[in-house]
């Protein structure tokens, strides 16, 4: 009998361990993992009844505020955004029915005030009630108006940087929706043929042209094996990777400078350049420019898309079968991101230093007190300075007499490149950039999906008006 009993009592407190266990890890253990989960909508039930932080412009701009229905404890807070079509996929949304996303997803902590366990319970003993704290973004209003109106309707996005810190200025993507429709139009806008919800600027990869040439000419010349006075013929079509390669519009050009090769755009010689370069080295400036794994910016990871060389939605590495002299030119099956183009065009303004982009400046308590500055960060040096340099006088032929002429500045000397990518019957247009030359202050990408036009006449003329607004004020 005793015999029996002692082995039911074993039973229940291994059965009792279990469940201790088990618990544990869902609610300990696992608790972040839970809490993260999008599909858990007890967290955001939770934080209705906090007052959630303000998400600001550079400027002062409220994006995303509150408003609240009932009283004491039965009051509740919502968010709202008073121009919810400006930056939707940047500053994202936070509703109950459908999660968050993009700013209010990443920085969720923050705007509940969360990120700060033990003064949070101090508050609750003294009776405080729980606030969240401001984010003060870089996004400059204006300028994204100015972005969205270039663009005009068309699909594709506009991205602006500052070199020196790497704080976005402007992401803009179209087709884009309205924050404060979210709630009721989800569905609508998760089957909308467009894709609205897709966020061109950071998930879209798209072919870059000749855009890329400039990653090409960084490793040509760092490398040594090039300078920007190095000849090359550049007859068409050539021979590469095995088959044909002809220049746009098969133009022919005879022994010519890297230079003269960059300012007009000519696809034999930077071929050439990339094969002689070959994918190891290649790659290896690619990595630097941070190519092949996914941006460091403030947005959530799963928000995010890496840039690089695809087959069947995998990124392929220089062991693998590439026509690297294709790629040289931003063709084979190379996918970008408008941001990651940006980034490019950051690290050749900022002395080949690549910064890590951020939208956000700073986080503020509800007193208006400073509770962290987002420092600026190095990614990697992708460059000497001397490079740099160099390059940034060859991309400035580009606009003063070569294929960007669109994008030139009155008083201000602008660095750029023009890529066209064909697309089926239509373009990917492209302009990357940055200005002033010597001491840059801004760098941008521009893209335009399914186009007639070509970067030089349809993205370059974004690409002036955002610089201008940006470095005039306007």
């Amino acid at each position: 009998m005793n015999a029996r009993i002692t082995h039911l009592f074993g039973i229940v407190v291994v059965l009792f361990a279990a469940l201790v266990g088990f618990t544990s890890y869902w609610s300990v253990f696992h608790a972040g993992a839970l809490e993260a989960n999008r599909a858990n909508k007890r967290p955001l039930l939770e934080q209705q009844r906090v007052r959630r932080g303000l998400i600001l412009a550079r400027d002062g701009t409220v994006l995303a505020r509150n408003k609240s229905t009932g009283s004491g404890a039965n009051k509740f807070y919502s968010r709202t955004y008073p121009d919810g079509s400006l930056f939707p996929h940047t500053v994202g949304y936070n509703y109950v029915s459908r999660g968050n996303s993009a700013l209010e997803r990443k920085y969720n902590d923050d705007l509940t005030g969360k990120a700060n366990e033990i003064q949070t319970a101090f508050d609750e003993l003294r009776g405080k009630k729980r606030e969240g704290n401001d984010l003060t973004t870089a996004l400059d209003p204006t300028a994204q108006r100015v972005a969205l109106s270039g663009l005009a309707g068309r699909a594709g996005s506009v991205v602006a940087i500052e070199p020196q810190t790497g704080l976005v200025r402007v992401m803009a993507s179209v087709p884009g929706f309205d924050l404060n429709a979210v709630p009721d139009n989800f569905a609508r806008l998760v089957r909308a043929p467009d894709a609205p919800l897709l966020d061109r600027a950071a998930q879209s990869g798209y072919p870059p042209g000749s855009t890329f040439k400039v990653v090409t000419a960084a490793a040509a010349l760092d490398s040594g094996k090039f300078t920007p006075n190095s000849v090359l013929n550049g007859k068409s079509p050539q021979t590469i990777g095995g088959v044909p390669l002809s220049n746009f519009s098969n133009e022919q050009f005879g022994d010519i400078t890297l230079t003269d090769a960059l300012t007009h755009s000519v696809n034999t010689v930077w071929a050439q350049v990339g094969e002689k370069l070959g994918k190891s080295l290649m790659y290896k400036y690619m990595n630097r420019f941070g190519f092949d794994r996914k941006p460091g910016i403030d947005l959530p990871p799963d928000e995010l898309r890496s840039s690089g060389v695809y087959s069947n939605g995998k990124l392929l590495g220089p062991s693998d079968a590439i026509d690297i002299g294709r790629v040289a030119i931003g063709q084979e099956r190379l996918q970008v991101t408008p941001l990651q183009m940006a980034m490019v065009a950051s690290a050749i303004a900022n002395g080949g230093h690549l910064m890590r982009p951020h939208l956000v400046e700073k986080v503020t308590d509800p007193d208006g007190r400073t509770v962290r500055r987002i420092k600026a960060s190095e990614d990697s040096k992708v460059m000497s300075e001397a490079t740099a340099r160099s390059l940034g006088d060859m991309m400035s032929k580009v606009v003063q007499e070569g294929t960007g002429t669109a994008a030139a500045l009155q008083g201000i000397n602008v660095a750029g490149k023009t890529g066209t990518a064909e697309k089926g019957n239509a373009n990917q247009a492209w302009f990357i950039a940055f200005a002033p030359v010597g001491a840059p202050r801004v760098a941008v990408a521009v893209t335009i999906e399914q186009t007639t036009g070509q970067g030089g006449t349809v993205a370059a003329p974004i690409a002036k008006q955002v610089m201008e607004t940006l470095l005039r004020g306007k």
